[in-house]
């Protein structure tokens, strides 16, 4: 399988997790989203959105959009199970998924800030808190699930690691570059911090990719 990747990528991060617990293994090709490169012809060939991740199969099958590339991963490799055995389980797990994958994360995405510096004039300390807030507000919304629930436990669904988490983490982690803090969000810390404690995470972290910014 072949990847089509950027190290800040959002998307790609939560399918780089999932693919680092699952232990599958891809070819990687860098698609540098902030010099412009997912509009070169031979990308767009792949993914006429022109957005990353893109997971093309060994039979040249395209798969796009990070949460059916996850859901693809858990039905072809169903060990270790990033989804519950219950339907109930599994609706509140996807739902909370999508709190990070569809409420906040399409609002900070580069074609958005592109839009906003570039059409709008806005500025780059006024995108940054355009960032924060809805980053921020998605993140607050699982908190709010999350914290009352019984449901949660060691991570945001019981004591095992599902898509959710996949999610919590990508949120967590953007809101950071946009300068979030999570004070008022303890317990989407305390989850994010044992997330990170386990390798499949933590090898999959935006500033661990070869093509990151060296410090």
């Amino acid at each position: 399988m072949q990847l089509f990747t950027f190290w800040r990528s959002l998307a790609t991060l939560r399918v780089r997790i999932a693919l680092n617990l699952k232990g599958i293994k891809t070819e990687n090709h860098v698609v540098d989203l902030l010099a412009g490169h997912q509009a070169r012809p031979e990308f767009k060939a792949v993914n006429p959105q022109m957005v990353v991740p893109a997971l093309v199969l060994d039979d040249g099958q395209v798969l796009f959009q990070s949460m059916a590339i996850l859901e693809y991963l858990d039905e072809v490799q169903p060990q270790p199970a990033l989804l519950p055995t219950d339907a109930v389980g599994r609706a509140r797990v996807r739902a909370l998924a999508q709190i990070a994958v569809a409420d906040g994360h399409p609002l900070v995405t580069p074609r958005v800030r592109h839009y906003l510096e570039h059409d709008l004039h806005i500025s780059e300390p006024a995108r940054q808190q355009w960032s924060r807030h809805w980053m921020g507000g998605a993140l607050a919304a699982m908190e709010g699930h999350i914290a009352k629930d019984k449901a949660t436990g060691l991570y945001c669904h019981g004591d095992q690691i599902t898509l959710a988490d996949v999610c919590l983490a990508s949120q967590v982690i953007g809101f950071g570059f946009f300068g979030g803090t999570m004070e008022a969000l303890p317990t989407v810390a305390r989850i994010h911090a044992r997330c990170m404690e386990h390798s499949a995470f933590a090898n999959a972290h935006p500033l661990k990719q070869p093509d990151a910014p060296k410090p």
